[in-house]
């Protein structure tokens, strides 16, 4: 009898979910974690009385179970008005007790995060919430820890480069010990789902959401990467890896948090580049995968998003590709998948379509409610929801949060951001920095004292490279200039320049005119740098594709992430310290010419 069926009878017979979850642990789909050894076996009194409470689950309690849900603030006790506002209570621990949700997500921008201590007290202030309603089923804590460029808990935790720089690495087991280390940090804070690795494989120079996020635009090598970070996640760190975007985010010019993207890859482009990482990733026995709110017509020609697609969703995903664990959608408050449906439907049609899990519903009221009544009126079988539910329990099981959800805040030193990880990290950033071009020779720098400016974007980055420099011996002189430099600012970075031995100029996103820089205020920026005769290196500090816009820097490096551990490693290649050894994961291409190569993938010069 498969897993759902006797889950099936379990539910009519009045047999306690738990129990079935627990025996169907050693056989199911998703395999069990290898045992903790710092981990206490549970006692059979926290299985009797989850047995209780699951035995007579309601309705209501099952489909909370299927949000994944967040609430303003750093402490589950402290009341905010933006939750009052979008939840009708006030405090986090409220929140959990109202609509007994089977997953949580931390965002620095909701005002979560503070320092992996301050994580570590809030995840147990949840889970006690949690454990202390009736349901008493623990929550799922997740986070979007990619690293890169989207990461939601900074330093002292350990950063990395992001996944191009492993792509240009081309370090399997590189991505493998980043993810391990990212992920028993998390798991110390708390957190037992990290919606990575990026799936998506990034065929679009001019793709304004995933850029560095994506390993490459080479399916094997995203393959590749993705099934080391679904190891170093679920097999080295015991927690849930979430591969991303499904169907595949990797060649739109939209960005689906404001507007909705169309692939038109055919079904064989799909199945020759956007379909490999995610069969690979399944063949690896990843644990979740997070829906794409955009429109394959290949896959599905009505026109509805895939995270409300049921071809694609069972159709393609759970019946095609046989996957058998968590599907979960992307956030239900972007704006992409709101465009055809309103809140309420978009939910029903979410779980329709084969969902397991609703994250971050922009009306949480309107769309459980939905949910409910789809159910109640037969429009979704309850069946359907206790197979979601199954799948939900079995990875509780399986991360070990149904048992033990609390951590140790007090042992956060001895997991975050080690020296052992750190020094783990910078190695690995070391190998991604790729050097494009360096037609006179400029680098390595030698050690001979002088001065140096650092200006463009970022003024975290500017002030961290500047730092390295200066530790190197440099007179270092910082002038950021932002995103979309002003005239004024780029007239005073040329005067600086002008009595500067050499300047390092840093772009982010220069190729994008639409959103990031609408005058093209970078690229005139590195252009009337270059004007000044004096000698000035160009670094791209994220997409390696800004030099086609200035092609006539002589010296540019791309580094693929922003983070001062990636500035350190610039350094390094700056002064000869290390050889660069990156190389490009993508094609760039001519600007305007989006099919013919500039820089070819796999080009990085050395020495």
């Amino acid at each position: 009898m498969s897993a759902l069926r006797r889950f099936a009878v379990a539910s009519l017979t009045g047999v306690s979910a738990v129990a079935v979850v627990a025996s169907l642990a050693p056989t199911a789909a998703v395999s069990a974690p290898p045992p903790d050894p710092r981990a206490k076996a549970p006692a059979i009194t926290n299985l009797q009385q989850a047995t209780q409470a699951l035995r007579g689950m309601t309705l209501e309690e099952k489909i909370g179970q299927m949000f994944v849900l967040f609430a303003y603030g750093p402490d589950a006790a402290k009341p905010d008005a933006r939750n009052t506002a979008l939840y009708g209570v006030a405090t986090p621990a409220e929140v959990v007790a109202k609509y007994k949700p089977g997953g949580w997500i931390y965002f620095n921008a909701r005002d979560n995060v503070t320092s992996p201590t301050q994580l570590a007290t809030y995840s147990n202030q949840l889970q006690t919430a949690a454990t202390n309603t009736g349901l008493r089923i623990p929550l799922t804590i997740a986070t979007d820890q990619e690293q890169g460029v989207v990461v939601r808990i900074g330093p002292p935790a350990t950063q990395f480069g992001g996944n191009m720089a492993h792509g240009a690495s081309r370090s399997t087991a590189d991505a493998r010990t980043a993810a391990g280390i990212t992920g028993r940090e998390l798991k110390a804070m708390g957190i037992r789902q990290d919606y990575a690795p990026v799936a998506d494989v990034n065929v679009n120079a001019l793709n304004p959401v995933i850029g560095v996020r994506s390993f490459s635009s080479d399916p094997k090598l995203v393959s590749d990467m993705t099934v080391a970070q679904v190891q170093g996640y679920q097999k080295d760190a015991g927690i849930m890896a979430t591969a991303k975007h499904f169907p595949g985010h990797g060649d739109t010019r939209d960005d689906s948090h404001t507007s909705l993207p169309t692939i038109n890859h055919t079904l064989q482009e799909w199945n020759t580049i956007d379909a490999p990482p995610f069969k690979a990733a399944i063949k690896a026995g990843i644990d979740s995968i997070m829906t794409a709110h955009i429109v394959v017509p290949s896959l599905d020609p009505s026109g509805d998003p895939a995270t409300l697609s049921k071809p694609i969703l069972t159709g393609v995903l759970r019946d095609q590709l046989g996957f058998k664990g968590l599907i979960i959608t992307d956030a239900l408050e972007m704006a992409a998948v709101r465009a055809k449906y309103g809140d309420a439907e978009v939910a029903v049609r979410a779980i329709e379509a084969g969902a397991d899990q609703i994250l971050l519903p922009p009306a949480p009221d309107v769309q459980f409610n939905a949910v409910v009544n789809a159910v109640k009126s037969g429009r979704i079988s309850e069946r359907q929801i206790n197979e979601s539910l199954l799948r939900i329990l079995l990875m509780k099981l399986k991360n070990g949060v149904l048992f033990q959800p609390f951590v140790d805040p007090a042992k956060i030193p001895s997991v975050v951001g080690t020296p052992a990880s750190l020094a783990a990290a910078q190695k690995i950033v070391d190998k991604s920095i790729t050097l494009v071009k360096n037609n006179n020779s400029t680098l390595p720098l030698s050690n001979t004292p002088r001065k140096v400016l650092v200006t463009g974007w970022g003024v975290a980055t500017t002030a961290s490279l500047g730092t390295s420099l200066t530790n190197r011996g440099a007179t270092t002189t910082v002038a950021q200039t932002g995103a979309a430099p002003t005239d004024a600012a780029i007239a005073d970075a040329v005067a600086k320049a002008q009595v500067n031995d050499l300047t390092v100029v840093l772009t982010q996103k220069a190729w994008d005119t639409t959103v990031t820089d609408k005058l093209a205020k970078q690229q005139k920026l590195v252009k009337d740098l270059l004007a000044t005769g004096k000698t000035v290196i160009v670094v791209a500090v994220r997409d390696p594709y800004d030099i086609a816009y200035f092609d006539d820097a002589p010296t540019y490096l791309a580094t693929y992430g922003y983070q001062g551990v990636s500035m350190e490693s610039l350094a390094k290649v700056l002064y000869g310290e290390i050889a660069p050894t990156g190389k490009l994961p993508v094609d760039i291409p001519v600007a305007g010419q989006p099919t013919t190569p500039l820089y070819q993938f796999g080009h990085g010069l050395t020495w």
